[in-house]
Parts: structure tokens; sequence; C-alpha cells
């Protein structure tokens, strides 16, 4: 039996050695749909930044990816507001996306559609001033 108990104690702590550490990066990357015009437009945005899209403003708060050796699993947590024709903002969506699921949780809205394709720690565009580094 105390055999039994510590090969089970031994499987399950090579279980927790197997999962891949999250990587927290600094930017998510989205696509976006406007649907009148049928562009798509790709864009990073800084985590705690906001980026307008359109009629939509997008605030990622974090971002995870997976080691490089590791299945990617891309997800990030996001904020998505509506600036309504009054010039108010109404919040559309706050939640989890997930890069290999983009109709899992994508922003869909009337005009536009937004949807998270990646995580990366460093971007062409310019951080914000209030981006740490």
């Amino acid at each position: 039996m105390a055999l039994a108990l510590a090969g089970s104690a031994l499987v399950a702590g090579a279980a927790v050695e197997a999962q891949a550490a999250r990587i927290n990066n600094r930017v998510a990357v989205f696509s976006g749909i406007d649907k009148i015009t049928g562009r798509i437009t790709t864009f990073d945005v800084y985590i705690d930044e906001t980026v307008q899209f359109g009629a939509l403003q997008v605030t990622p708060r974090v971002c995870y990816s997976r080691d490089e050796t590791e299945a990617q699993k891309i997800d990030a947590f996001v904020e998505v507001d509506e600036i309504t024709l009054d010039r108010k903002i109404r919040r559309i969506f706050s939640g989890w996306m997930f890069a290999e699921s983009p109709g899992l949780n994508a922003v869909e809205h009337p005009i536009y559609d937004v949807w998270l394709k990646d995580c990366k720690q460093k971007s062409d565009v310019p951080a914000p001033d209030n981006a740490q580094n």
C-alpha cells in the first residue's frame, strides 16, 4: 500500500512539473473587422492601454502565452467599450478571449467585430507614456 501511495505521489508530482508556465506579455494583438467596408485591421495594444477601433475602445488587462517549447495557448482578459451616438461610453464586453477559438468570446457588434490574435513582448508601435519598461 505504501509503495502504491508513493507511486501515486510521484506521478502527481510529475504532472505538476509538466504544466507549462504562463508568460505574461506586454502587448496583445487584435484583429477587427469593419462590416460596412469589409476591411480587416490588425492592431497592437499594450496592457492597460486603451485603443480605439471604430466606435469601440479595446483595453487588454493581461495577455498570456506559453513557452515556445509548449503548444501555444494565447489568452487575454479584455474590456471593450462602445462609444454611443450620444457620446456615452457603454461596456459591451469584459472577459477572456482565446486566440485558438476566436469565435468563442469575440466581441460582436452591429458594425465592428474584434478578436484576439496573439500576445507578444514587443511591438513596433511606440509604448504609451505610462507603460512600464
